[in-house]
């Protein structure tokens, strides 16, 4: 326990009780890092500056002790005795904490900054972080690379071997803890609620910097600063460096879990619906309603109206005297639980009492996913339990869907179904060296009709209003096929364009074993033909897929012409979810380009929709051959809609963010892939989202 100098002196709830953030972007001090670590899948973005270089950062607190981070990072004036130019870099860093915080004990941290990449920002440290009261704070460490650069005091392991940079994008395992290490440290001093106060002793000589390209004169190793809470998620810091400079950080703090809109505000569902007991009530018990076609119509009906004051709609409804089998269509609700939650309060409402057993089907594009079986019992009795949806999921059960059986009581006018939006889109390029961001705004129209059960039809034209992506002058100078590098080309004839216009099929071919057949322009630079089958037991972990496709590279004006360039790719996937929100996905075939070889995903999704991670892409295609980057990888983030306006929704906004868009690796982009359509209502999502079940 830490001792309290100051009385009154614990920290409030917000952003003063996150660690901050250095001017790389990471946790720490001022421009050295600390031992802390954020909250459990915190999101930092955040700008440094100071004199010509800026630095720009995404950080993701992965796990609890483990975080990564993602920097693109300018200087200018990089080149002074000829024309002014500015170099941009990027680089990735990994940390991990060893020791948590105790009575006596430091947190302990290590990290890697620069590990994959030109090594112009490469480090290694083992920092300690103490609080000695709630707001003041100690940090003293060792650096090796650039954290050892000035003042060392020793040399572990040898000297350290000079970067290989080559065509960038690789691990520098081989420079770890080498070369001259050195001390650094500080201090924080949460002065208020809102502004705190730093100071620190470097062990960066920004050798490059002040010494080789003289960008500015470092005067003496220490650094001191203010920083100020602006609101609940964003901070600004003012600091003086190294006696020549002034700099500054913005940084903004998103945390999954605390929505800027707060929690979703979702019309009050309906009831469960107690019925009395079979001794009070014997007739209203009896099964004998099932021989009468005019009351099953009837039920069929009132379920149909309950369930669309829900956001739901009926597809099906099979009915005996102890038994329901609802199938149903949820276009409202991000989670797959509210929205089993509210079709069985609903069928409790409309059936009779002699009906006990619900077995809810949903599903999508005519495609019954999962059947999750409730008993009418345990929704009456756990209601207003403590802990309800905890012990409401240990009585229930998931299983493979049965086919449908007579009779069938089908829902009026599902088919022809036409849905449609237009709105607005926004289209990023990132990382070019001429411009590293560049962006259009526009317009989007998208469609899909829905033409029979499994059958759905769906397309989208964009019109750009303004933007600068088609400003873009870098030639593509890949010695592999240009699947993917003459994006410049797209954006410069392309517009209005004819996004995506295809056909899709989706069928059960076994009780775990799901089909799909697409056809038409799948994205802006491919269309073909697609064949897929995903083997997936509702209640595993694990799922296997296949698929099989014809790709056809699309016009430069994005209509409906192709160019010559024709290729088959296919894959074999694997996915698995572990406990938590994390899944791993591993692909391996033969991408665009004709090259073999395997993409690893790994990513995070929080009950609420929120999605996090990253890929990476091995290929037989050598890194010179790959070019600029070595090899295909990236970030990517998908943030619900509901999250945002706290609003239901089943749309999300999501974006990519890769180092740089090479041909090597590149996999055909298909709507509507197998496990992106039944992952939703398997035990892994289902579980992470149960709490919502009685929302």
């Amino acid at each position: 326990m830490s001792v309290a100098l100051f009385p009154g002196a614990a920290l409030a709830d917000g952003l003063a009780s996150h660690p901050s953030l250095n001017l790389l972007g990471t946790t720490g001090l001022i421009d050295m890092p600390s031992a802390e670590m954020q909250k459990d899948g915190v999101l930092n973005v955040s700008v440094g500056n100071f004199g010509p270089i800026t630095r720009t950062t995404l950080s993701f607190q992965i796990t609890p002790r483990l975080s990564g981070s993602f920097r693109y990072s300018a200087w200018a004036h990089w080149s002074p005795n000829s024309s002014p130019t500015t170099y941009f870099d990027r680089s990735f860093d990994l940390r991990y904490q060893l020791l948590s915080e105790g009575h006596y004990r430091p947190a302990v941290t290590v990290g890697f900054q620069d590990f994959v990449g030109t090594g112009l920002m490469s480090a290694e440290y083992l920092v300690a972080t103490k609080s000695v009261t709630p707001r003041l704070k100690f940090t003293a460490g060792l650096g090796w690379g650039r954290l050892g650069s000035f003042g060392s005091i020793a040399t572990t392991f040898g000297p350290r071997p000079a970067i290989d940079v080559g065509k960038g994008g690789t691990p520098s395992i081989h420079q770890f803890f080498h070369g001259p290490v050195a001390p650094f440290g500080g201090v924080e001093w949460q002065i208020s609620d809102k502004l705190r106060l730093k100071a620190e002793y470097s062990s960066d000589a920004y050798e490059q910097e002040a010494d080789v390209h003289h960008l500015f004169h470092r005067r003496i190793p220490i650094n001191a600063g203010l920083e100020y809470d602006l609101g609940q998620t964003t901070r600004l810091g003012i600091y003086e460096l190294y006696g020549s400079r002034i700099g500054f950080s913005l940084q903004f703090t998103l945390d999954p879990s605390n929505s800027p809109a707060g929690p979703v505000r979702s019309p009050g569902p309906v009831p469960v619906r107690v019925r009395p007991s079979p001794k009070q009530d014997p007739a209203s018990w009896s099964p004998s309603w099932v021989t009468e076609p005019t009351t099953l119509t009837v039920l069929r009906d009132n379920t149909a109206t309950l369930l669309a004051r829900e956001g739901l709609k009926l597809e099906t409804l099979q009915l005996t005297g102890t038994t329901a089998v609802l199938r149903f269509r949820n276009s409202t609700f991000s989670s797959g639980a509210e929205a089993i939650g509210r079709a069985a309060r609903a069928l409790s409402q409309t059936l009779p009492n002699s009906v006990e057993v619900f077995r809810i089907v949903p599903v999508i594009d005519g495609l019954p996913l999962a059947t999750v079986t409730i008993k009418r019992s345990d929704l009456e009795k756990l209601e207003f339990a403590p802990d309800n949806a905890g012990k409401l999921r240990a009585r229930v059960s998931l299983a493979p869907v049965a086919p449908l059986a007579a009779p069938v009581l089908r829902a009026k006018n599902l088919y022809p179904h036409l849905s449609w939006s237009i709105g607005p889109y926004l289209r990023t390029a990132f990382f070019d060296p001429n411009d590293p961001l560049r962006a259009d705004l526009g317009v989007r129209l998208s469609a899909a009709v829905n033409l029979a059960p499994g059958l759905v039809a769906y397309g989208s034209i964009t019109k750009r209003v303004f933007g600068n992506l088609s400003t873009s002058d870098r030639t593509s100078n890949s010695i592999l096929p240009h699947v993917r590098s003459d994006y410049d080309l797209y954006d410069k004839h392309g517009d209005p364009a004819l996004e995506r216009l295809a056909m899709a099929y989706y069928d059960r071919l076994g009780p775990n074993l799901f089909g799909r057949i697409s056809a038409g322009y799948f994205e802006r630079m491919f269309g073909g033909v697609s064949g897929e089958v995903l083997w997936a037991r509702p209640a595993s972990r694990f799922a296997l897929g296949a698929e099989l496709d014809y790709a056809r590279q699309r016009d430069y004006n994005i209509g409906l012409g192709f160019l010559n360039y024709g290729v088959v790719t296919g894959f074999l996937s694997a996915y698995y979810q572990f406990d938590h929100g994390y899944s791993a996905q591993l692909d391996v075939g033969r991408y665009l380009a004709g090259d073999k070889g395997a993409t690893l995903t790994l990513a995070r999704e929080f009950p609420n929709g929120w999605k996090v991670g990253a890929f990476a892409t091995l290929t037989n295609v050598s890194f010179k051959d790959f070019g600029e980057g070595s090899f295909d990888k990236g970030i990517f983030l998908s943030i619900p809609v509901s999250w945002m306006l706290g609003q239901p929704s089943t749309t999300s906004i999501s974006t990519v963010l890769r180092p740089i868009q090479r041909d090597g690796g590149a996999q055909l982009d298909v709507p509507g892939r197998l496990y992106g359509v039944v992952r939703a209502y398997r035990s892994g999502d289902l579980n992470s989202q149960w709490g919502r079940v009685f929302q």
